[in-house]
């Protein structure tokens, strides 16, 4: 590779991704005093967070088949009872554990 050593690319590598991260957390920072502070664009940025957060969980679900969805219903409805997500979250690991082990 012309003369540039692997550990010298890994180390390039790794320098650069976080470079690009932290820029990315600095503009993001910088941007947000900009933006509007009320109206649409503010509830659309408020319910973003959400979004995201489906978005990388519902793959897994999906996954997980029939029972991962009975354990993600299972989870849902017990936080929205009781308001305890870590026992919640208890709740619909043992479902989708039980299936797996039991069925």
């Amino acid at each position: 590779m012309n003369g540039v050593s692997s550990e010298t690319i890994i180390y390039a590598t790794i320098f650069s991704a976080a470079l690009v991260t932290y820029g990315l957390r600095f503009g993001g920072l910088m941007l947000s005093e900009k933006l509007p502070k009320n109206g649409a664009f503010k509830a659309f940025m408020d319910a973003l967070p959400g979004t995201i957060l489906l978005s990388l969980v519902a793959p897994g679900i999906a996954l997980a088949g029939l029972w991962g969805m009975v354990g993600a219903a299972a989870t849902a409805v017990c936080t929205w009872k009781t308001g305890n997500v870590f026992v919640s979250m208890v709740i619909g690991m043992g479902i989708v554990a039980g299936s797996r082990y039991f069925i």
